[in-house]
């Protein structure tokens, strides 16, 4: 089944509505329509027109902002991404929800409402609160003996915050005799502390995996990791989901000749991710900024390898924290004759002054998924945010029915 992107907007209205986007929608000047909804919320509409999308990418730089509002596409809540269409009747999983429960931290309690809307189910009721020196309670306000539980629950900032919370949640399920707890992770925090770089520090990333499974989490489910080798961190199965199809699917919406598009590694580190996002993207081409890097949230581009002249440059990352080396790497690339850049991510930590940095009229159009919730004060006009939530939805309910989830990507 093919995939529809809507498009949410905010207007005075006390109601929410999801609307149909297409390419089509935007006017020829590039304004967009005007749209009535108010929240990124869910209703029941009749199901909509498939839409084709084309094989090239149209990256013309209509606004991103209605009624001072980002753009938000949303997939239809019972369709699947464009690059989940081809799995066959084979690896199609039964939607047994016996024995299931989702519950949602405070990290993201949207995304998780999103997740529990595509498969079709209810929230957990949950109750976690702050104590007045901070400590955090929590307690399940409904059964979960012998159920398969699914905590959701990235550690974004505040990370100690939600990593503890996290933790509290895995031991209640514990103590609550769930069969088994998976640790819904969309974005794992300290993931960049990954090895050691210099003598005497720390690998906070295999700390944390060893919290998370001395707590009692049974697998976990993460999207995007900073390094792969955090899986080997953890003494539980690890499932690693992609998310760059989604962003894939949206780039796929546009209209722009594969002659004129090339991928951009902001980093010699991030070739691998950089190259296979340029293979499904029309088997762009691959250009790689060298950068040295005097200190922590500190980057110096030096070099560019590749050529970007003429072209509209689509930098390629896993995250963007400060957006210090996505920022002077953008600026490198307009010095080096590139026609438009455009920045994609999966996990926008927006740490200042990254809005300021992002927003400054280096880029074309901001590209990231919800995996980490935009405050609204950090909406500005270029920004996308794309939701994972089918996606993280299709992969929970594989996981529950035993089934295949890399089966989902091919």
């Amino acid at each position: 089944m093919a995939s529809s992107i809507f498009q949410v907007q905010h207007t005075s209205s006390s109601s929410s509505t999801i609307i149909p986007f297409h390419p089509s929608s935007r006017s020829s000047n590039g304004a967009s329509h005007a749209l009535n909804a108010r929240t990124l919320g869910f209703v029941d509409l009749p199901r909509t027109r498939i839409v084709a999308y084309n094989s090239k990418c149209d990256m013309t730089g209509p606004s991103n902002l209605v009624n001072g509002k980002p753009i938000i596409p949303v997939i239809n809540d019972k369709t699947l991404p464009k690059f989940m269409e081809s799995a066959t009747t084979d690896k199609i999983v039964s939607r047994n929800a016996s024995k299931l429960k989702l519950f949602s931290g405070t990290a993201n309690p949207t995304l998780s409402q999103e997740i529990a809307r595509y498969m079709g189910l209810e929230l957990g009721k949950i109750n976690i609160k702050r104590f007045a020196d901070g400590e955090i309670y929590v307690q399940l306000q409904e059964s979960v003996r012998g159920c398969n539980v699914y905590l959701i629950q990235p550690t974004s900032p505040p990370a100690n915050e939600n990593v503890m919370e996290l933790q509290i949640m895995i031991d209640a399920c514990r103590r609550a005799s769930a069969k088994n707890i998976t640790a819904v992770i969309p974005y794992f925090g300290y993931a960049r502390a990954d090895r050691k770089t210099q003598g005497r520090e720390s690998i906070a990333a295999k700390l944390v995996a060893n919290l998370i499974t001395k707590a009692g989490a049974d697998r976990v489910l993460a999207c995007d990791l900073h390094s792969g080798q955090s899986m080997g961190y953890f003494d539980i199965p690890v499932d690693h989901v992609h998310c760059q199809p989604v962003i894939l699917d949206y780039l796929a919406s546009k209209t722009i000749s594969s002659n004129d598009l090339v991928v951009v590694s902001p980093d010699v580190g991030g070739v691998a991710r950089a190259r296979a996002f340029a293979k499904k993207l029309s088997d762009a081409p691959l250009a790689i900024i060298d950068k040295r890097r005097h200190g922590h949230n500190v980057a110096e581009v030096m070099n560019l390898i590749g050529d970007v002249k003429g072209k509209v440059a689509v930098m390629v990352d896993d995250m963007i924290d400060t957006a210090g080396t996505i920022a002077k790497g953008a600026a490198l690339l307009h010095e080096e004759g590139a026609r438009e850049v455009y920045a994609c991510c999966t996990h926008g930590v927006f740490s200042p002054p990254a809005i300021e940095r992002l927003s400054s009229g280096l880029f074309q159009e901001v590209i990231i998924t919800n995996t980490i919730p935009v405050a609204e004060k950090n909406y500005f006009p270029q920004l996308t945010i794309l939701t994972v939530a089918n996606l993280l939805g299709e992969t929970i309910w594989r996981i529950h029915d035993d089934s295949s989830v890399s089966s989902i990507f091919q």
